[in-house]
């Protein structure tokens, strides 16, 4: 990969970052998350992972789901994750076995006893497609270790990007990255 072309990337997966936690926290949806919520899972959590996935496949939830779950970069996923908070977006067109699926791949990689919240939004500017965010927290030690020393990461990454034409990949952040709530500005505007 070219330089140039590397931070590109780099620019286009921050960018993602700061749209999806803006829109998970300020945009209203059927089941709401908000601020406090991304608080809850984030509080002295450690260690964070970031996930974005669109698709507008026949599979659009599974699909969806999973890119925002894997972790490319870094090689891995949101598996034994102690706190989770994950926003579903889709058009007029979702449905609620979509919901579920997207649900279901979700709890199924993060620790069984994690602290879980879950959102939908219906915007009309998504027909036809489906947008999963997650934040996920609370990673052991040895899954910190793993990010750093496991030679599987590159076949990970390999799974987690083929066939994805959005390019949408998934960052780590830390908790200390999220303003207070008396930072916040009484619009929600967050990051802008």
């Amino acid at each position: 990969m070219a330089l140039q072309d590397a931070f590109l990337l780099a620019d286009d997966v921050l960018r993602q970052g700061v749209q999806g936690i803006s829109d998970i926290i300020t945009i209203p949806g059927l089941v709401n998350v908000d601020f406090a919520d991304v608080k809850a899972v984030m509080k002295d959590s450690g260690t964070a992972m970031l996930g974005v996935g669109v698709s507008s496949s026949k599979n659009r939830a599974e699909e969806a789901a999973e890119q925002a779950t894997l972790a490319p970069l870094i090689g891995s996923s949101i598996q034994s994750a102690t706190g989770v908070v994950y926003n579903i977006t889709g058009g007029k067109d979702i449905t609620l076995q979509e919901v579920n699926r997207v649900s279901q791949v979700v709890t199924s990689l993060a620790d069984p006893s994690a602290n879980i919240i879950f959102g939908a939004v219906v915007d009309e500017r998504y027909n036809g497609e489906i947008h999963v965010t997650i934040i996920a927290t609370g990673f052991t030690q040895s899954f910190q270790k793993t990010l750093l020393t496991d030679p599987k990461g590159a076949k990970l990454a390999e799974k987690g990007t083929r066939g994805q034409e959005s390019g949408r990949v998934p960052i780590t952040l830390n908790s200390s990255t999220l303003p207070s709530p008396a930072t916040r500005s009484s619009s929600r505007k967050l990051f802008f």
